[in-house]
């Protein structure tokens, strides 16, 4: 993104609740005690739905042995998640007003995210994306709606901002997806989705939306949440399935524990310090957003990964103990590189603390060539790499640091 002025002072309160219709015009970024709201996280629910869905799919064709088509499709139906959720959270961030007919159209939304959760399983068995295409269609059309609502409330470089999101939204380009050979697709689908993240680069130039960053950082932080969660849930489901069925404690015991770990330490780094003092323009706060489609799609590849390795342990993956490994570190890997990108390398903390993220990565590749204790290897690595990073900053291993706002540390990590 470019980046781009602030945009014109407006009213910092939130919505009043005077009568079922209001205009839906921009809210401020200086209120001051903005969360999030109750159908924000009722949204997020069916997300929930959705990213297990993919993450089931996603276990089955690994264990079948079809990696590569397997993470194809994976990374694509994460997209049209993704991308739905990001459209919807940064709208919300700076026009949600909560009338009634916002409401409506957000529930409309959540229809779409059900219908797309519904035809995930055809795309992975069939290369059949009718469903999870019409799915999407579904929401982007009320998130035009949303949007052509700001342009008849507003007026000037506000207004022209409005409608070109209101008409780039590529959905014509989605549906001659379905017409194409199914070689050409994946290729087909690059392009639509380049396409999708220049639209903000194209609309804004008329003028900045004004979204919220504490709300912003936190609505992530909340999905990042969701994922993590996602990740422990599936990974419970399958060593509890594995024990039940193949009486395999020894095998499974080591990829619980190491699983768990991984799954902390990917909290705890996640959640060191609050980030939204960062977001200051769209330049810097868009490739943060764009940025965490490789958090959040390879935090609950972790989970996928987890269930991949429980069923190599007990016997039932048509793939080798290091693919397995695989499945686990370098997602976690990802994971790892992404927040150090995104997060820690802006808060200067001396060369040790910045340079342990990376290693930690480093480590847990290096872990996958250890067979059926890769997993176990992998969540020490990451434990120790946490411990790391609180003892240096106990001792002050950059006595210049300082603290970042409201007081708070700068991370460790």
């Amino acid at each position: 993104m470019t980046s781009s002025p602030a945009p014109p002072p407006v009213c910092s309160a939130a919505p009043a609740h005077r009568g079922p219709l209001r205009k839906l015009t921009a809210r401020g970024r200086d209120e001051t005690h903005r969360t999030v709201s109750s159908l924000e996280l009722f949204f997020d629910v069916c997300f929930i739905v959705a990213l297990a869905q993919a993450g089931a799919q996603l276990v089955h064709a690994m264990v079948e042995g079809h990696v590569g088509e397997g993470i194809l499709d994976y990374l694509m139906v994460f997209f049209a998640i993704w991308w739905a959720w990001m459209n919807f959270t940064w709208f919300a961030s700076a026009y949600d007003n909560d009338d009634a007919l916002y409401r409506i159209v957000t529930l409309i939304q959540m229809a779409g995210v059900l219908v797309l959760t519904a035809g995930v399983s055809q795309v992975f068995e069939e290369r059949a994306y009718l469903v999870v295409i019409l799915g999407y269609v579904i929401m982007r059309l009320a998130m035009t709606a949303q949007w052509l609502r700001v342009a008849r409330s507003s007026q000037g470089p506000e207004r022209t901002m409005a409608l070109r999101y209101a008409i780039g939204l590529c959905q014509i380009g989605w549906l001659g997806l379905l017409a194409l050979p199914e070689a050409g697709r994946p290729w087909v689908f690059l392009v639509m989705a380049l396409l999708e993240m220049a639209v903000p680069l194209y609309a804004e130039r008329a003028h900045p939306t004004p979204w919220h960053p504490r709300h912003i950082a936190e609505r992530y932080g909340l999905l990042t949440l969701i994922v993590l969660g996602e990740t422990i849930a599936a990974a419970t489901v399958a060593v509890k399935s594995g024990i039940d069925e193949h009486e395999a404690l020894g095998e499974l015991l080591p990829i619980a524990a190491g699983g768990l770990l991984i799954i902390f330490a990917a909290w705890w780094v996640y959640f060191e310090v609050p980030v939204h003092a960062h977001l200051r323009s769209n330049r810097q706060s868009f490739l943060w957003g764009y940025g965490h489609y490789l958090i959040f799609v390879s935090g609950a590849a972790i989970g996928a990964g987890l269930e991949v390795a429980v069923e190599q342990a007990v016997g039932k993956a048509h793939l080798s103990a290091l693919s397995a490994s695989a499945a686990v570190t370098l997602p976690t890997a990802l994971f790892l590189l992404t927040v150090w990108a995104l997060h820690s390398r802006f808060h200067r903390a001396g060369t040790a603390q910045q340079s342990v993220l990376p290693a930690t990565a480093l480590l847990v590749v290096v872990c996958t060539f250890l067979g059926h204790w890769a997993v176990l290897a992998a969540g020490l690595v990451t434990a120790l790499a946490v411990a790391a990073g609180v003892t240096l900053a106990a001792r002050g291993a950059n006595p210049e640091r300082g603290t970042g706002e409201e007081g708070v540390a700068a991370p460790v990590l």
